[in-house]
């Protein structure tokens, strides 16, 4: 199927269900963060706030949620890109294999 080509009424349904289920996950996701550490700041501020250890799920856990919004709203692939790749891996293989 070419980038171009208009998609049928069901793919569109399909593909926009997906689109919006991988955007609600994420919201879903971003909301247990943010009441999660919340909780964390609290236990931390209730017991003497001394060492700042809520930082480190902070962190991680920020930067696991940072990876999953990119993979929910990074395009995807261009048929160009796709062709290009593939073009790239047949030279590769040409070569390795004296095609």
């Amino acid at each position: 199927m070419n980038e171009y080509e208009p998609l049928a009424e069901d793919d569109l349904r399909r593909a926009a269900t997906t689109e919006l289920k991988k955007k609600q996950d994420l919201q879903r996701h971003v909301v247990i963060y943010l009441v999660i550490n919340a909780m964390l700041l609290t236990v931390w501020f209730m017991v003497g706030h001394s060492f700042f250890w809520p930082i480190f799920p902070i962190v991680v856990w920020g930067v696991g949620l940072i990876v999953y919004a990119w993979d929910v709203y990074s395009p995807d692939a261009s048929e160009a890109r796709i062709g290009a790749e593939m073009d790239r891996i047949r030279d590769r293989h040409r070569t390795d294999f004296g095609s």
